[in-house]
């Protein structure tokens, strides 16, 4: 994306009449004192924003009311105005990019008080209990403050753990109460008729680590959680979070009937979110356009990769757990061998190990969703997508060293940069060879496109209140080749569940792969214009290099294209 494009959505976004410019030559001894104090009010801005981001808390209960609310949103401004009011003459792009961020975060705080308003709107807002670690930076959707991340705990716990966690659990009754009276006026159909399900799932996170059956997903593998040895005012405190969880979700259930309204952000709205938080370049129209053509590419595709291996073999499906184990071993062995060998990964230790933490296990036919049926077949594809466990260590092992990148944006705004990529690998390693001696693998990762495609693009209908959650759901599995997604699956329903509370993020997935082709297709102009070789290695190690922010930030940071 062109420089001067994305940089022009500050201006729109804080009003001001001069925007950062990007540096292209050294700056004198004066502009460095001058960028160097820029900097310093950039990251004590930064530190008081995101202080302010949180909520104000009362009696350790987090308040989302009417009033608290409406006073964050007269606050807001001068925030804004903080930040406008910051010099960054001499400054570099790197900073220029940390600058701009912190603007689109913002704006979407700015968006979730005008228009989102989830702690009012959407009752899965209230979801406040996680076993496992996301594979993105940070939780999937709007969540209330503060979240207990069960993964977070060592366990057995410690006796310091064990009081913090039990002074948490205790917070959930109240914050439950006070989350219907801030529900009161709600009538998003959508929002509560699939609103339940976080509730029977945090129902269930609390029965299972009561009963020492919890098992958590993280970056290092699966662990166990356990409340042997915890004190018996943590054991009470469990116990009533889930007696108020089960009421909780009982009566999301019977409000669900009362509602009647609609639950999209409408088109005006969701084209201000992508422009001015997601830094997009596109609007909900070119969106629906590109998804449509990434499933039209994807399905063709498919049809034609089935006719150029029709004289083949399927592929042998192995049904016993234990040869299954030993096949995903040497999978994501030969995967990690793979990116090192094409550049694609430096050979670091701790990308090894991430990889091989995640390595899938056997699933029998019954239990299988979507991903399962592809992975039951040869788990590369998603394995490919599970490069997001090597951004989750680089940021633990190799942090960015501004402080603002050192943490998951706010507002899901990374989704483009980390669904997106991570989306992107599955057809990278594709077409770098990865499926050479395993021809009917390509046939996979283009049902996984069409998958993504189908899913953002009903995605897109709901935002635009042109579909509900459930034909989102039949659209979403009708476009999915194979039968492999079932629209009354646990699976369809939290995904669309999901990419309606979090507008921008059901898309993300394509757009955030097309904005990488771009990347590297801005990085490969450079070469040919400097006479020198293309190196995909030195190329992708340039694009990481840059965090987990926007793409249109990173091709501003990057490659400062020039291109229409």
């Amino acid at each position: 994306m062109r420089a001067d494009f994305t940089i022009a959505f500050c201006t729109v976004l804080l009003g001001i009449s001069q925007v950062p410019a990007l540096a292209s030559e050294p700056a004198p001894a004066s502009a460095s004192v001058q960028a160097s104090a820029g900097n310093a009010a950039l990251l004590k801005l930064f530190s008081d924003w995101r202080a302010f981001d949180e909520p104000h808390m009362v009696h350790g209960v987090p308040d989302y009311s009417r009033t608290a609310m409406a006073k964050k949103a007269t606050e807001l401004p001068r925030y804004q105005e903080r930040l406008k009011a910051i010099d960054t003459q001499g400054w570099n792009a790197a900073d220029i990019t940390d600058y701009r961020l912190i603007a689109a975060e913002m704006n979407g705080f700015d968006f979730f008080l005008r228009v989102l308003s989830p702690w009012s709107r959407d009752p899965s807002f209230y979801q406040s209990i996680f076993a496992d670690e996301s594979d993105v930076p940070a939780h999937e959707g709007p969540s209330a403050s503060p979240n207990i991340d069960l993964f977070r705990f060592s366990w057995p716990l410690s006796r310091a753990d064990d009081r913090r966690l039990t002074t948490l659990m205790n917070t959930i009754p109240a914050t439950l109460s006070a989350a219907r009276v801030n529900l009161a006026e709600s009538n998003a159909r959508d929002l509560w008729v699939y609103g339940d399900r976080a509730f029977r799932e945090q129902s269930a996170t609390l029965a299972a680590l009561d009963q020492g059956a919890l098992t958590m997903t993280i970056l290092e593998g699966k662990r166990k959680a356990t409340l042997d040895g915890a004190s018996p005012a943590l054991r009470r405190a469990v116990r009533a979070a889930k007696a108020a969880t089960d009421d909780f979700a009982a009566w999301v259930a019977s409000e669900a009937q009362k509602k009647s309204g609609s639950s999209g952000v409408g088109k005006d709205n969701y084209n201000w979110y992508a422009a001015h938080v997601e830094l997009s370049p596109y609007d909900w129209d070119a969106q629906v356009l590109l998804l449509r053509r990434e499933l039209d590419r994807s399905l063709a595709s498919l049809r034609l990769e089935e006719l150029r291996n029709r004289a083949l073999p399927p592929i042998a499906e192995i049904s016993d757990p234990a040869a299954y184990r030993k096949m995903a071993e040497a999978k994501t062995a030969k995967f990690n061998d793979f990116l090192v060998a094409t550049g694609l990964v430096p050979d670091k230790p701790y990308f090894r190990a991430a990889m091989e933490a995640q390595t899938g296990v056997y699933v029998a036919p019954a239990d299988r969703n979507f991903f399962y049926h592809g992975t039951a077949l040869d788990p590369l594809p998603l394995l490919s997508h599970a490069t997001h466990w090597i951004e989750l260590a680089r940021l633990k092992h190799e942090p960015r060293s501004s402080p603002i990148r050192q943490v998951p944006p706010l507002f899901n705004i990374f989704a483009d940069r980390s669904e997106g990529f991570a989306t992107a690998m599955e057809e990278i390693v594709m077409q770098a060879g990865l499926y050479d001696d395993i021809p009917h693998g390509r046939e996979l990762v283009w049902i996984m496109l069409a998958n993504r495609a189908a899913r953002g693009l009903a995605s897109l209908y709901v935002q635009a209140n042109e579909m509900d959650l459930a034909r989102a759901g039949k659209f979403h599995a009708e476009w999915t080749p194979r039968h492999w997604s079932d629209p009354d699956s646990p699976l369809v329903g939290f995904e669309q569940l999901l990419y309606l509370r979090q507008p921008g993020y059901g898309p993300s997935y394509v757009l955030g792969k097309l904005q990488l082709d771009r990347l590297i297709a801005d990085a490969s102009q450079q070469a040919d214009r400097a006479g020198k070789p293309f190196v995909v290695g030195e190329a992708f190690a340039k694009i990481i290099a840059a965090g987990i922010v926007p793409p249109a930030l990173i091709g501003d940071e990057v490659t400062a294209s020039k291109a229409p």
